[in-house]
């Protein structure tokens, strides 16, 4: 029999590494006991308390809220940035400018959080806005830090597209705006959805910038579970991580199946002009 190679059993050790933690964790969200530690048979029995908490079901909707709006904005301005970092040519300022949309990727959320709590203190004592902190304070802060992520991803993919596409399309008439939208939007338009999964995810998991400008009307999930946590972890965090990890990757196989498709049904489409050409 022949032997795994050393790369396999690696890949295998990392697998294992990464997932197995969930796994436990998942059976466990199945314990009828009330020590997270202790296994005292199976029960669904949190998953139903966990349904009864107004708390816990607040913040979740509060959070997915948060999250929609943040990625939506921060593809719109992330993409923006991309075009602006690719397709532009070579004007003063341009470095100081990628710089600066790149600078949220390593500035610690520390500091991004406490910059972000004194402008809108200031802001709210010059001009009155905004009067508390809550859930816009909240929203802009996370497509400040997301849009980054998002240029970075698009601006990736800007630079892989063939420019004589676009080219040809103007050639024969298409103004700017239609090229955009039928030519370059559907190239890159796994991009963009890679791009909004990840901002998506960044805003939904983010503890450190929501805890400095939120305010007492708005409390995200990572922020009850983190409170929670400190006065010990109860069996029915537990229920709630394994139903967003069955969340996210049912999103994640639905966009990666979607995508796949389109890709198929754009490579076939090209084939079959390439044949009729």
């Amino acid at each position: 029999m022949r032997k795994p190679s050393f790369t396999t059993v690696m890949l295998i050790l990392g697998l294992v590494f990464l997932y197995l933690p969930m796994l436990i964790l998942v059976i466990y969200s199945f314990n009828a006991s009330r020590l997270v530690t202790v296994w005292a048979g199976f029960s669904g029995h949190w998953y139903l308390e966990l349904l009864r908490d107004p708390q816990i079901l607040s913040a979740v909707w509060t959070s997915l809220r948060i999250a929609f709006f943040s990625a939506s904005m921060a593809v719109c301005l992330g993409t923006l940035a991309a075009f602006v970092m690719v397709r532009f040519g070579r004007f003063r300022g341009k470095t100081a400018l990628s710089s600066m949309i790149t600078a949220p990727l390593v500035m610690p959320e520390v500091i991004t959080g406490l910059s972000l709590l004194l402008l809108f203190v200031h802001m709210a004592q010059l001009i009155g806005w905004p009067a508390d902190r809550g859930m816009v304070t909240i929203w802009i802060a996370h497509t400040t830090f997301c849009s980054a992520y998002v240029a970075v991803v698009v601006s990736s993919r800007l630079r892989e597209v063939d420019l004589s596409l676009e080219e040809a399309a103007m050639d024969l008439g298409a103004p700017p705006v239609k090229t955009f939208f039928q030519i370059t939007l559907p190239v890159i338009a796994p991009a963009l959805a890679a791009g909004w999964l990840l901002a998506f995810t960044l805003s939904l998991d983010d503890l450190v910038i929501a805890s400095f400008v939120s305010g007492p009307g708005a409390t995200t999930l990572p922020m009850v579970v983190f409170s929670s946590v400190r006065l010990g972890v109860s069996p029915k965090i537990n229920a709630l991580a394994t139903l967003i990890i069955l969340a996210v990757s049912l999103a994640t196989f639905l966009a990666w199946y979607f995508m796949r498709r389109s890709e198929a049904k754009r490579r076939q489409a090209l084939k079959m002009q390439a044949q009729e050409a």
